[in-house]
């Protein structure tokens, strides 16, 4: 059986794209033949290869149950309690209130997870990634969070479909304007909806800030406007970084409301104004020389995501400069929680999708922004982070 010929001459670029994509299906041919899955498996040179894909795809199947083991863990607060050093399974099991047959099956699992490691004494300390949860508290926060998410992908197909209304699009209440139940209690301006939401954005924006903060610089701002800044943790650490920055936050008016305490309670209302209002409606305060969109484009579908940027376009000074920051599709390195995690996140929490680089910088363009600068921030997987200047500014 013969090629078909291409129509056009095809550059050899697009040549190698062609047989790199030709081997890949053959090499699928033959991973999805169970008889060379058996060969693969005993002879010496493919049997690591094999190994490998057969724990990955264990690994993707178990998934649920290692982030069980993780939310327990949480749950029983046992990575405070190994904080101080290791304790015997005994001692574990009287701390957290197990039976010793749940806390040794607890240990286990965490330590096969490198959560916890077991020394040679029997006791149990924490592994690599449970030393990474202490003094977290935004992943803890997170994880905490994710008994909700679960719920909603209990049946995947019926969320992809939008045959249902999941519970996250009622906890981030925001996403959802249209439903009449928002426009009362629970719903984007009632304050105790409000605080549920605000309260899990703020435990998780102290890594978040840290990252945009040590990549990019503020010395030379005057102003800093942060669109839908939630709490005004962002606003309260740019401050510490910037003596001289005066600070400006824009959110919906319960959200305004915290954000004026916490600004306060930081000894920064001096040098703060926090204004109330819609984004998606509203004008923005204009005159910030820096404006800020943290996690915010992708909660929302492009058609308000071009109108927003618009209204920072209007809003911003001619020297001005916007910085993007967020977690971003087809990110190297950290793929799966741009795709998978934030694709199905934000599935149920009802509108937004994660953006690649490019469709980003391409919204930007279409806003009136050029000049798009990517500034590499240390964890890439937590946030990505884009600067553009309007296109007026020269």
């Amino acid at each position: 059986m013969t090629a078909e010929p291409l129509p056009h001459p095809v550059p050899a670029a697009s040549m190698l794209a062609v047989w790199l994509d030709r081997l890949r299906d053959l090499r699928n041919r033959k991973v999805a033949d169970p008889g060379f899955r058996r060969f693969a498996a005993r002879f010496f040179l493919t049997r690591p290869f094999a190994r490998r894909q057969a724990a990955a795809l264990f690994d993707l199947a178990a998934g649920f149950v290692y982030a069980q083991i993780l939310r327990a863990c949480v749950r029983a607060e046992l990575f405070d309690l190994l904080a101080p050093g290791p304790l015997a399974p005994a001692a574990i099991a009287g701390r957290t209130g197990l039976p010793l047959d749940g806390a040794l099956r607890l240990v286990r699992a965490a330590a096969s997870l490198d959560l916890l490691e077991e020394r040679r004494d029997g006791r149990f300390a924490l592994g690599p990634l449970g030393a990474a949860m202490v003094g977290n508290p935004g992943v803890t926060a997170m994880i905490a969070h994710h008994d909700m998410l679960y719920r909603d992908l209990e049946d995947p197909i019926a969320l992809l479909s939008g045959r249902r209304r999941a519970e996250l699009n009622r906890f981030w209440s925001y996403a959802d304007r249209g439903a009449p139940e928002n426009d009362g209690p629970g719903g984007h301006d009632d304050p105790p909806s409000v605080a549920g939401y605000t309260a899990l954005m703020g435990a998780s924006q102290a890594m978040v800030a840290a990252e945009i903060l040590d990549a990019y610089p503020l010395d030379r701002h005057r102003r800093l406007l942060d669109v839908g800044g939630g709490d005004a943790s962002f606003l309260v650490a740019a401050g510490a970084r910037a003596p001289h920055l005066a600070l400006s936050l824009f959110e919906l008016p319960a959200v305004a409301r915290i954000a004026q305490g916490r600004l306060a309670a930081a000894g920064l209302a001096a040098r703060a104004t926090v204004t109330a209002g819609s984004f998606l409606a509203d004008p923005l305060p204009t005159g910030a020389d820096l404006v800020t969109l943290n996690r915010i484009l992708h909660d929302h579908d492009d058609a308000e995501v071009l109108r927003l940027l618009r209204a920072v376009r209007r809003a911003i000074a001619p020297d001005g400069v916007l910085l993007v920051a967020e977690p971003m599709a087809g990110t190297p390195g950290a793929r799966a929680s741009g795709d998978a995690y934030f694709g199905f996140y934000l599935l149920a929490m009802g509108q937004g999708r994660p953006r690649t680089l490019p469709e980003i910088v391409a919204l930007l363009t279409q806003a009136g922004f050029d000049g798009a600068t990517v500034h590499p921030t240390h964890t890439p997987m937590i946030a990505r982070l884009v600067s553009a200047r309007p296109t007026t500014a020269r």
